[in-house]
């Protein structure tokens, strides 16, 4: 089979796999672009459970603000090394978040997981973190989340 290197440079990005791995998973599946990424975020998510219990001691604090700065959110993100709470997909996840509280005012980190992503309802929150930790290869876990309103 003839190597498709836009494909597999898309897989990469999609799964957060080494570029090795996702030849040889794009190549086991005959091209298949649907059942590669299946398999790879699979592997992915079950890596990310084995890492669960590793202490997070670095992060980001990142903040929303919402109509006009009256509504705020905040969440304290953390992960395993600075080196990733520097990572551009670190840093989106924790904005991400910070809106997602803004926006819909929850604070219970449980409930916050289990609810629909804004900005794409197909996806829960858990499955934003669950795709970061994939493709940082390290613990991720949310911290403090705040929501502020003006007059409350």
């Amino acid at each position: 089979m003839k190597i498709d290197a836009a494909k597999i440079k898309e897989l990469r990005e999609k799964t957060g796999a080494p570029m090795q791995k996702a030849l040889k998973v794009y190549n086991e599946q005959n091209g298949d672009m649907v059942k590669a990424e299946a398999i790879l975020k699979k592997e992915g998510f079950e890596k990310a459970a084995k890492r669960a219990e590793r202490e997070t001691s670095q992060g980001v604090i990142r903040t929303y603000a919402h109509h006009n700065g009256k509504l705020v959110g905040l969440v304290e993100l953390l992960c395993e090394t600075d080196f990733v709470a520097k990572n551009e997909l670190f840093i989106k996840l924790a904005d991400e978040l910070a809106m997602q509280v803004a926006s819909m005012g929850e604070t219970d980190k449980d409930k916050l997981l289990a609810q629909d992503f804004i900005k794409d309802p197909s996806r829960k929150i858990e499955d934003l973190v669950k795709d970061v930790i994939a493709k940082t290869g390290e613990n991720i876990r949310i911290g403090q989340i705040i929501r502020v309103e003006l007059g409350k």
